[in-house]
């Protein structure tokens, strides 16, 4: 499996950011004793990084964008299986490419292989 390492810097400065702001509420609340003041923490904490996490794992402006449709014929070898085409990276955008390629599995990790030694990420 290969990682975002964009998305995974994120999330790293999320649990940092998130340290300073449960330790606050955390101290704010010891009076009424050590579990309620974590309870309270982690509550406040969900509500808050819930949606900073979604972001991070949804947005689109972070990952790279694919597009599959089932039962195509391979643009390079012609086979009839599944399609694969990048749609979208940091310098490479098909998004309003009139006549998409579409590749199979094994053309598509190829192709890949191409465009990463030409410094266009695919992952």
């Amino acid at each position: 499996m290969k990682i975002n390492l964009k998305r995974y810097a994120l999330y790293l400065l999320r649990w940092q950011a998130s340290t300073p702001i449960l330790a606050g509420i955390g101290i704010y609340l010891a009076a009424f004793g050590q579990i309620v003041a974590a309870i309270v923490a982690n509550l406040v904490g969900g509500l808050i990084f819930f949606w900073v996490d979604r972001f991070i794992f949804t947005s689109q402006s972070i990952a790279v964008q694919w597009e599959v449709k089932e039962m195509v014929n391979c643009v390079d070898c012609g086979k009839r299986a599944r399609g694969y085409r990048l749609v979208k990276s940091d310098n490479y955008d098909k998004s309003n490419d009139s006549k998409p390629k579409f590749r199979c599995e094994e053309c598509s990790k190829k192709k890949s292989k191409e465009l990463e030694e030409n410094g266009i990420r695919t992952e």
